[in-house]
């Protein structure tokens, strides 16, 4: 079975798995999740038990993942009565669920959360509080709940895009499940919208198939394979990235290390966006400086609301 909220031993907080990736790539935290223990985010059912009895996870250090990260029990893993993350079955391989993202936030907070870390970890070892059975601290959290279900809103960019992504081929759970971005809700389906078709509507999680990456040392820019009409003329569209922007990244290195293999990859890789709309402008041309030509551009503000990755199921669509 898998799930996507754990308790965090170290934290002493529940966590959802794209809490537990924006944390091991973060350069400011000092947050480990191979030193660190999961729990069931149940609270009966964690304080029934030992901070042995852990859970594991799945894709939640591998920078360009394909299958939805997330927890799992163990083959060790126990479970009071009644608890509903309890095993029920078992596939072949153990990973035959992970296919797609079943755990919809209703909201995309723009302000990243905070952890506060509750006990150092010292080593390899993770310290234990006094009374390892107690259930958590009661936190007030702007963008996430208290209680063991998945939390209704996510500060994590990942975690609506592989909804979207997961669920490609399932329309109506799409047209279903609402989102909300600052004052705006729409569904799912309304919310991610093509980059061809960015005119549409501002404001929204745009993405689309990336048709070359070009690398500048220092910056980027990310060119789509899908190009914009205007006036009956096409046009190209593209983002940059600015070297001050991945400089000051608090997960510059994971970044560059995609962005880098995204390069020279071979493979179909799309880009999804938020926060910034591509807008029609006049650039030199290089072989003729004193002529221009149009073209869809915007700068990325915030790399924490950008991602690149594979999206097979995309294809067509």
């Amino acid at each position: 079975m898998k799930f996507d909220t754990a308790y965090s031993l170290s934290l002493d907080d529940k966590l959802s798995i794209y809490d537990v990736r924006d944390l091991n790539f973060d350069e400011t935290s000092p947050f480990d999740s191979d030193k660190d223990s999961f729990l069931c985010p149940n609270d009966e059912c964690r304080a029934a038990f030992d901070p042995g009895n852990a859970l594991s996870t799945f894709n939640a250090k591998n920078v360009n993942y394909q299958r939805t990260p997330h927890f799992k029990n163990k083959a060790s893993t126990q479970h009071i009565d009644g608890c509903r993350y309890a095993s029920t079955h078992k596939t072949a391989t153990g990973e035959g669920d992970d296919q797609r993202e079943e755990n919809f936030p209703s909201e995309f907070v723009l302000t990243r959360r905070q952890y506060e870390r509750n006990t150092p970890v010292v080593g390899t070892q993770v310290s234990v509080p006094l009374d390892p059975t107690k259930v958590p601290s009661t936190r007030t959290n702007s963008s996430h709940s208290t209680n063991d279900t998945t939390p209704d809103k996510t500060s994590v960019f990942a975690h609506p895009v592989e909804c979207y992504v997961s669920n490609i081929d399932d329309k109506d759970t799409l047209k279903a499940m609402p989102l909300k971005i600052g004052e705006h809700t729409a569904t799912y389906w309304a919310f991610f919208k093509k980059i061809e078709y960015l005119q549409d509507n501002k404001g929204l999680i745009y993405w689309g198939k990336i048709k070359a990456i070009k690398d500048y040392t220092s910056s980027f820019r990310i060119d789509f394979e899908k190009k914009v009409w205007l006036d009956k003329k096409p046009y190209s569209v593209n983002v940059y990235l600015s070297k001050k922007l991945i400089e000051n990244y608090r997960k510059r290195k994971a970044f560059l290390e995609q962005i880098k293999a995204a390069v020279d990859s071979e493979r179909a890789l799309y880009c999804f966006f938020y926060g910034v709309t591509p807008e029609l402008k006049q650039v030199p041309s290089k072989k003729n400086p004193e002529q221009t030509f149009g073209v869809f551009s915007a700068n990325i503000e915030n790399l924490d609301h950008l991602i690149i990755r594979e999206a097979p199921g995309l294809q067509g669509h």
